[in-house]
């Protein structure tokens, strides 16, 4: 089964503890705070690897976490990093996040890698905030949480060269001429159902990779057949061959499919239909063909279409052809990778944000800022609790409780901490 479009989860590690600790030795009663920094949190790191060719490895796991940093400790160690999370993905993986759907990664390049959630850092311990004046600090600093996200990968095929054309014309049958890729074909219709991709070897160290999209049908830019599903695939190359079946087998008029099949490329994409297209007129080798294809060259190259006859059952016709895609690729500009946003969108240990909300009499302060801060404050520790008393001004959140009506004597929480206010 050929999966290209998946939801996953994925959540990096957090910070370790920075430690609380003192120096105690023999003959050193009272030893300075020597508490060690925490580990940093693991990162989700995304991979191409050039030997996968579909996501259907996520059908089966779609939550990935890495793991946290390990805990300072005493003597000034410092608590390991967590190991990372890589994500193997096949190339052409479009990584969208799925609240924005803004692309974070285009990755297209075998061994490509990218950093798409960024583990928490590390607590300091508390020997970081020892000062001539605060010589004993019983509490320890801020534990980063790791990044996480809902995240939409998206695959799209990448190829020089992509065949396109109503179902059953035989684009398969000359992926298969042409290349040593061996697809599913048989004489019924959406025998194709997933892209095929091989490698064309034109001359010595001449080459490209041709994709056979399955087939498009009139409506496919609406979601009928398969079309809309896999007209994603044709976004990343730089050729269409548009094959045609110029026998009439099938009682189907060869011009009037190419209009269709450009109809429907309109429809889905403005700049897709403006790709160069070269007319593959197929079954030349069926009797009373001439006639169709001489009707292709009257009506198509006046309009800078051209048009080659070949016949992928025979194996015929091929050569102009061939030589005709290596003059293009020559000419060509590679497809523009598409544009990232390094989007961040959860990143609650760098945001100041918090919120008030009343409810008999009592208020709640909660928010990243508010965890942020009570994870530096050690409450059975009296230079930490001033800490705590400066950052809630400097933070507004004391000027925000007066605008939110707060009184002398009211209940205010913050998470797990219950106080009375008095300004």
């Amino acid at each position: 089964m050929f999966v290209d479009k998946v939801k996953i989860y994925v959540k990096a590690g957090n910070g370790g503890n920075g430690a609380v600790s003192f120096r105690r030795e023999k003959y050193i009663p009272h030893g300075g705070p020597d508490g060690g920094d925490g580990g940093d949190g693991g990162n989700i790191v995304f991979k191409v690897n050039p030997g996968m060719h579909t996501l259907m490895d996520f059908r089966y796991k779609r939550k990935f976490a890495a793991q946290s940093g390990e805990n300072g400790r005493g003597s000034k160690q410092t608590g390991k990093n967590g190991e990372d999370v890589v994500i193997e993905v096949p190339p052409g993986t479009i990584v969208r996040d799925e609240l924005t759907g803004l692309v974070l990664a285009d990755l297209r390049y075998p061994g490509e890698s990218r950093v798409l959630a960024r583990g928490g850092k590390g607590g300091k311990g508390n020997a970081h905030f020892a000062t001539s004046t605060r010589q004993a600090p019983r509490f320890a600093g801020e534990v980063g949480r790791g990044q996480e996200r809902s995240l939409v990968l998206e695959l799209k095929s990448i190829a020089d060269v992509g065949l396109i054309g109503f179902p059953n014309v035989g684009k398969s049958t000359i992926l298969s001429v042409l290349t040593s890729a061996r697809p599913k074909i048989a004489g019924y219709h959406f025998t194709t159902l997933k892209p095929n991709l091989g490698v064309v070897e034109v001359g010595r160290g001449q080459s490209f990779i041709m994709a056979d999209i399955p087939g498009i049908i009139e409506g496919a830019h609406q979601g009928t057949g398969l079309g809309y599903d896999f007209l994603r695939h044709i976004e990343r190359t730089r050729i269409l061959v548009h094959v045609v079946d110029v026998s009439g087998s099938e009682g189907r008029d060869p011009l009037e499919d190419f209009h269709v099949i450009n109809r429907e490329l309109k429809e889905y994409s403005e700049e897709l239909v403006q790709r160069p297209q070269i007319i593959a007129a197929n079954k030349s080798d069926i009797p009373d063909s001439e006639a169709n294809i001489q009707r292709l060259k009257d009506a198509l190259e006046p309009m800078g279409y051209k048009v080659f006859s070949v016949s992928a059952a025979q194996n015929k016709g091929f050569a102009p052809l061939l030589n005709e895609i290596m003059r293009l690729l020559g000419e060509l500009p590679e497809i523009p990778s598409f544009e990232e946003e390094e989007v961040d969108v959860y990143r609650p240990d760098e945001a100041e944000s918090f919120e008030i909300t009343k409810e008999d009499g009592e208020y709640t302060v909660s928010g990243p800022a508010v965890d942020k801060l009570l994870g530096r404050v050690n409450p059975d520790d009296y230079e930490s609790l001033q800490y705590f008393q400066r950052a809630l001004r400097k933070l507004g959140i004391i000027d925000a409780l007066r605008e939110k009506g707060v009184q002398d004597g009211d209940t205010v929480h913050m998470g797990g901490w219950s106080f009375d206010f008095l300004d």
